[in-house]
């Protein structure tokens, strides 16, 4: 992911509105912003460092993401982590990405496929070296790396942007207490590698399966919280 709030993944600057929407949603992943958290427009421009009119122009887009929530009387309010979220961000990604695995496994290039193997090898070649410098960095990149993949092989635009916004929820639940640890990579990759191997054999539906198996393992950690 690109780091830089004021550019996109070229380098390219963002206008202030995408600016303020980058600017946000990283303070939120950062922990700047906490779930739960009653805040103002003026507290948003002090976080984004971005003009009230950008702000403005920001809430509507947050409101209809479900990012955020105006309450009455007190403000907006940043998503809480409960079971209500848990339950609609796992069932959601589940509707996405059960059938885009199985169209994956019919069409994903042999190339892909092999580099996707060879990023999950490379993690756990490093987890059982004891290689742990910037390990559950890695390991969290490769696990979206796959995810983000299978659903951007759709090539619907519409669609990878609705599961983006859902991994900021997803994101979010795992900040409050089910982030991927160094202990739980072998577990975690071991599910990928099952998802991947199904892919390789061409195998659609075990894809399907292996992949809401996954899914429903992230979420029943998720229940945990």
């Amino acid at each position: 992911m690109n780091s830089d709030p004021t550019s996109n993944a070229a380098g390219e600057p963002l206008k202030l509105r995408e600016q303020a929407y980058a600017g946000y949603t990283r303070s939120l992943l950062a922990r700047e912003i906490r779930p739960g958290q009653f805040i103002t427009q003026r507290q948003l421009v002090e976080i984004t460092g971005l003009p009230l009119g950008a702000i403005r122009e920001l809430v509507p887009r947050l409101e209809a993401e479900g990012l955020i929530r105006t309450a009455p009387h007190r403000g907006m309010q940043v998503p809480q982590v409960d079971i209500t979220l848990v339950r609609n961000a796992f069932q959601f990604r589940l509707f996405l990405e059960e059938p885009a695995v199985r169209l994956f496994a019919r069409n994903a290039s042999p190339d892909l496929v092999a580099a996707l193997r060879e990023s999950h090898e490379r993690i756990i070649a490093r987890h059982n070296a004891g290689d742990e410098e910037n390990l559950m960095e890695e390991a969290e990149a490769t696990d979206l790396k796959l995810h983000e993949t299978i659903i951007d092989n759709l090539n619907n635009e519409i669609v990878s942007n609705a599961y983006r916004v859902n991994w900021i929820k997803i994101k979010l639940i795992r900040l409050a207490e089910t982030r991927l640890y160094v202990p739980m990579i072998p577990s975690v990759i071991g599910e990928h590698m099952k998802i991947i191997e199904a892919i390789e054999r061409r195998e659609e539906d075990e894809a399907a399966r292996a992949m809401a198996s996954h899914i429903g393992i992230a979420r029943q950690r998720a229940v945990s919280i």
